[in-house]
């Protein structure tokens, strides 16, 4: 047997009862024979409390004190995995991302991983251990302690994964990948495997099973990925380089409420201008998804764009700089609708038959943006659920 990288998100190990059923996991997987790490996220709602406890100090909490701050959530709940595991009589140990000397980048509250040692893991693993590993940290170049932003504990657990050569599961309160959040279309299809490429996407336009970082680094290395329920025996689904002789259009749906739309007016259309303004943006790693620019009228433009909401105020000094407030307007009353699959790379005519969809249910259509295998457009909040049942009957990916 091989060595296996486990990571169990916040929900799973939310109690003490959870966590020891857990341990017993882990305890039975190394009896037969397979050499476990476990990555872990904070218990439950921790994460979302530490972030209260630091707004009530201050509404503004220092970036570099909050990774500190944030990051002993998983401090927690690896060590208490970790006390479960040596209580029933097998040897475990745990290791903070300082401890493991997981280097990251110094952007405190994304950073992104540049290396890891993993030395003292395979040591530990030699010894017969199980290794438990606090996730969503790391380190910067000045060994202050960085996090990696919401969803990060995946990207952890795959970055061992690809380090030592092993296998990964992805253990979660869902029983795998769904073609729509099932919560929002009854009849969603379980998908047995979904290639890396169309998950990127669905995990970038807000399917929230996976963090698509972690899409992505697998993806790099080939590293397969199972998703499935941390209790119980569901088959889950792989994600994997699978290719099919034929592929439907429309892979899955993904939507998200968590974006803000932007519109600067009345800009001059100097492409140097607009260039300098993306570009002080990007350079706080604020994320743009979706861009409209109307036609210039007597040298002027308006720009349009997409954030999500909570790097709006970051967002917002860097626009002053280069407009007035009576230049900008905002939309929150939007939905990012988004259709993936590997399918449309040879299917004609997906985009036409969404927009004709949209027409016919009187569906607005705000912004619009595409790549080869995704079309994402902004609809009204309201349309949200009528446009999943429509798109989803359309092609197929319900039952």
């Amino acid at each position: 047997m091989g060595i296996v990288v486990q990571k169990y998100g916040g929900s799973s190990v939310s109690t003490i009862e959870k966590i020891q059923e857990i341990a017993e996991r882990l305890i039975k997987r190394k009896e037969n024979g397979d050499s476990m790490v476990v990555v872990v996220s904070a218990m439950g709602d921790t994460t979302d409390d530490l972030i209260n406890l630091a707004h009530e100090i201050s509404s503004s909490p220092d970036k570099r004190e909050l990774d500190a701050l944030l990051s002993t959530g998983e401090i927690i709940s690896s060590s208490l995995l970790a006390m479960a595991i040596k209580e029933k009589g097998y040897e475990s140990v745990s290791y903070t991302g300082y401890q493991l000397k997981i280097q990251t980048t110094d952007n405190h509250g994304k950073a992104l991983i540049k290396d890891l040692d993993e030395n003292r893991l395979k040591e530990s693993l030699k010894e017969g251990k199980i290794v438990i590993v606090a996730g969503f940290q790391g380190i910067d170049s000045e060994g202050d302690i960085t996090t990696l932003g919401r969803g990060g504990s995946d990207t952890t657990a795959v970055a061992l994964a690809c380090k030592i050569g092993a296998s990964c599961e992805i253990y979660t309160d869902v029983d795998g990948i769904y073609s729509a959040d099932p919560r929002k279309l009854k009849g969603a299809l379980k998908l047995d495997s979904i290639h890396y490429e169309e998950m990127l996407e669905l995990a970038s336009l807000g399917a929230q099973v996976m963090h698509s970082r972690s899409i992505e680094l697998a993806s790099k290395y080939d590293i397969p990925i199972y998703v499935g329920l941390s209790t119980g025996d569901i088959r889950g689904t792989l994600i994997m380089n699978n290719m099919y002789m034929e592929s439907k259009p429309i892979t899955g749906i993904a939507t998200s409420n968590e974006d803000i739309a932007i519109t600067l007016k009345d800009i001059n259309s100097n492409v140097n201008i607009i260039s300098n303004l993306f570009n002080s943006i990007a350079e706080e790693k604020i994320n743009i998804d979706m861009i409209s620019q109307t036609s210039p009228v007597d040298d002027k433009v308006n720009i349009s764009f997409t954030i999500p909401k909570d790097e709006l105020e970051e967002c917002m000094e860097i626009i002053k700089v280069y407009v007035n407030d009576t230049q900008i307007t905002f939309d929150e009353d939007i939905t990012k609708f988004s259709v993936v699959g590997i399918g449309m790379k040879t299917t004609s005519g997906v985009a036409a038959r969404i927009f004709k969809l949209f027409s016919d249910n009187d569906i607005e259509v705000k912004m619009v943006t595409t790549s080869e295998i995704r079309i994402t457009c902004a609809i009204k909040r309201s349309d949200e659920l009528k446009a999943i049942k429509l798109v989803a009957k359309e092609f197929d990916i319900s039952k």
